[in-house]
């Protein structure tokens, strides 16, 4: 297996039209070129799914969101809250409007995308209790929101699949079963860059180990979180509970493909429940540039429909 000839396209075109950044760029600049090329090969939103900005309030801050439903789905739908991937440094909820619209329409969920703060301007463990936070204030107001209130699901890719991981462990330790279902692409889990995965895929395309690097020094760069702690490293100790059922996606050649394969057994070694979809032809962020290839969008497809699925059964 090969990587997918369609994504090999728009990385060339990427490489030519957005020259790489030098070693010393800032957050900032970071975040804008990421922007630009979200912007750049952007489609407009289709007709069927209709998408609102509305506002999370929550202690000492205000988080925007972005609610996404099918014009086909009917009756009060079942909740999906997503957080964008992005190394806890970039993206927003407009670099992956297009994968949380694609989430809605294939699910026929209602999706709320979180824009939860980023480092390094607000590190560890800020990004993990907006999550958390976000999380259980949406949960709260379900009924208010027009959203079924006995079912709810967790998703995000890459930075946002750890919010995830941590938000929905968070929540069920408050609440027991809480959380339904989690959906977890290509996750980032583990602080480490010598896994065969990283080895292998330590170059990209993607994203490469030394871009890997660099979001874990910016998400932790304020005060040091305890080696065990399971907000900075979801997999360092057992859960309490059982954890909620997980879709786990993995990229075949991702240098975090490793990171998928790990959480994967440690869900099930905790008694969880694992279905994997192993992506095996496409690289890190796949779900997000899915316009640009086919095979990206079978694999979204396949992902959101069986989401739907799980989170739509009866509980």
């Amino acid at each position: 297996m090969t990587i997918d000839a369609a994504l090999l396209r728009y990385y060339r075109a990427i490489a030519e039209a957005y020259p790489p950044l030098g070693a010393d760029a800032d957050a900032q600049t970071v975040r804008k070129r990421f922007s630009d090329i979200a912007k750049a090969y952007a489609r407009e939103r289709g007709s069927d799914v209709i998408a609102e900005d509305i506002e999370i309030p929550l202690e000492g801050r205000t988080l925007a969101a972005r609610v996404y439903k099918a014009k086909a789905a009917r009756g009060p739908l079942p909740l999906i809250v997503y957080f964008h991937g992005g190394g806890w440094v970039i993206g927003d909820l407009d670099t992956h409007d297009g994968l949380v619209e694609q989430l809605a329409q294939d699910s026929q969920c209602a999706v709320v995308s979180v824009d939860y703060r980023l480092a390094p301007e607000y590190p560890f463990p800020a990004p993990c209790d907006d999550a958390l936070d976000a999380l259980i204030w949406l949960a709260e107001h379900r009924s208010r929101l027009g959203f079924a209130t006995d079912r709810l699901a967790v998703g995000g890719d890459s930075a946002g699949a750890h919010l995830a991981v941590v938000a929905a462990r968070g929540a069920n330790e408050r609440v027991a079963g809480l959380v339904g279902l989690q959906l977890l692409l290509y996750p980032a889990l583990r602080r480490q860059f010598e896994s065969p995965s990283c080895i292998a895929n330590a170059n990209g395309p993607g994203l490469t180990n030394d871009e890997m690097k660099w979001y874990w020094t910016q998400f932790l760069s304020g005060d040091a979180p305890h080696e065990h702690d399971v907000r900075a490293f979801p997999l360092s100790e057992p859960y309490e509970r059982t954890p909620a059922p997980a879709i786990v996606v993995a990229a075949g050649y991702d240098p975090l493909y490793d990171d998928a394969i790990e959480l994967k057994r440690f869900l099930e070694a905790n008694r969880g429940r694992v279905e994997m979809i192993d992506a095996r032809d496409m690289t890190h962020g796949f779900a997000r540039i899915h316009t640009q290839s086919d095979a990206a969008l079978g694999w979204l497809r396949r992902l959101g429909e069986r989401a739907g699925e799980l989170t739509r059964a009866a509980r």
